[in-house]
């Protein structure tokens, strides 16, 4: 990460030397929308300076209203929990094949998850990509000996498949079936004392066994409406050999939709939901997302889905329809957890074939802010930091770019990941302040 250490020491800045700032830079009042945002040297500088065609300004959540009651509780709900380190904080991040990825997602899990003592929270629920023959995020590993079939929301649909949180599934007709699971290439590695495995609905037809593991074995819960059973460990483990025995002659495939490694340690618990290609419209049409997202509520919810929808030419593109769709997908969010603190993204700049400029991206922040407003939910205009219309092929010509000029390379994910962070900083300093002004 170009600037891995610098997102902590302005944490350290922001929280303990925030009162020492010149007037020019205090807030006006405080109302979220009035926030003049420091010029915070150590980040802002060292970018700006780098990559002089940022909006680097631009890099903050913005609200468009007054008050936003949800970052407000979000955020004495997280001082709660760094101070008292008594609850978990549960995030989602929602979007495509740049969430698929895992890349500046997990930057920013792993700032929230090694920079407070004793919050070192839990993974969250992850897909084994490995098993399904597609890019894997590279923070943790699957292997099998079983040959599986796998499934995307985003181009399959058969009837027997009903798709939930992470818009995908693996099949598996073999009657022993082995998985193993580990931490891989991260420096945040939670351990967990229970497991959820997202799996067929209806009473499951096999057993399971945990090799070395089977003797903490304490509990197994079934939840047969769901479609998910719960493993509760004696001790915290850090690695996974799962094997499925059938218990039946009846051959029942197993589907596997997911795992979710849990513990009962404070701090953040972060899912990364994203499939190559997805839309806000592949996720509408995940029969299950809504209830498997109610097993485990959101807290925080970030949504960063739109390259996708917008990556048609410009007279195909109705913004009324992504708004339309996002605000669905908002509601079901809100139904989940009125009080979830919700997060608009707006997409990249991009180009459209690699050779037409993309103006619905300029379209999409329209209505971003439009249900912003209405939400009274913050935006983090990701392609006003770019530099808006044509800047991907100036981040391209800068190593931060693929030459699809859609995806980033991992230089650009993670400086990505670095800006999240110094955003999400600015927010906790902006909700300090404000607090101050109020007492």
């Amino acid at each position: 990460m170009i600037l891995k250490a610098i997102g902590f020491l302005i944490f350290l800045s922001l929280i303990f030397t925030l009162k020492g700032q010149e007037q020019e830079n205090e807030p006006i009042s405080d109302s979220l929308n009035m926030y003049c945002f420091p010029d915070y040297a150590i980040l802002d500088s060292a970018v700006g300076n780098r990559y002089p065609f940022m909006v680097i300004e631009k890099n903050n959540f913005q609200f468009f209203t007054a008050e936003s009651p949800n970052w407000e509780h979000f955020y004495h709900e997280f001082n709660a929990m760094v101070k008292e380190k008594d609850r978990k904080l549960n995030f989602y991040h929602l979007g495509g094949s740049h969430i698929q990825a895992d890349i500046y997602s997990h930057d920013f899990r792993s700032f929230l998850q090694s920079n407070w003592a004793d919050i070192s929270g839990e993974r969250g629920i992850v897909f084994p990509f490995d098993l399904a023959n597609t890019n894997n995020p590279a923070n943790y590993f699957f292997s099998s000996p079983n040959h599986w079939t796998a499934y995307r929301s985003i181009s399959q649909r058969p009837e027997t498949i009903d798709y939930g949180l992470m818009g995908a599934a693996l099949i598996c007709n073999d009657s022993l079936i082995t998985i193993y699971f580990r931490h891989d290439r991260t420096n945040v590695k939670p351990p967990f004392s229970s497991i959820r495995i997202y799996h067929n609905k209806g009473e499951l037809p096999f057993e399971l066994q945990f090799g070395e593991a089977e003797l903490l074995v304490n509990r197994v819960e079934h939840n047969p409406a769901i479609g998910y059973t719960d493993v509760y460990f004696t001790d915290l483990i850090d690695t996974l050999d799962l094997q499925f025995s059938r218990i039946t002659e009846h051959v029942i495939g197993l589907e596997i939709y997911g795992f979710q490694f849990m513990n009962s340690d404070p701090g953040i618990s972060y899912t990364s939901i994203g499939i190559n290609g997805a839309g806000l419209y592949t996720y509408l049409a995940n029969e299950n997302f809504e209830e498997q997202l109610m097993a485990y509520p959101p807290d925080f919810f970030t949504f960063s889905v739109g390259t996708n929808d917008a990556n048609v030419p410009f007279d195909r593109f109705d913004p009324q329809v992504y708004k339309l769709n996002l605000e669905k997908m908002m509601r079901i969010v809100l139904k989940v957890n009125p009080k979830c603190a919700i997060l608009l993204t707006v997409p990249n700049d991009s180009y459209y074939h690699k050779k037409y400029l993309n103006r619905n991206i300029a379209r999409q922040r329209e209505v971003i802010i439009e249900l912003a407003e209405k939400y009274q939910q913050p935006v983090w205009d990701v392609y006003g930091l770019m530099g808006e219309l044509g800047s991907s092929k100036l981040w391209f010509n800068n190593g931060l770019m693929q030459s699809d000029m859609v995806h980033f390379t991992s230089i650009g994910y993670h400086l990505k990941g670095d800006l999240m962070i110094d955003a999400f900083v600015k927010y906790l300093g902006q909700m300090k302040k404000i607090d101050e002004i109020k007492k």
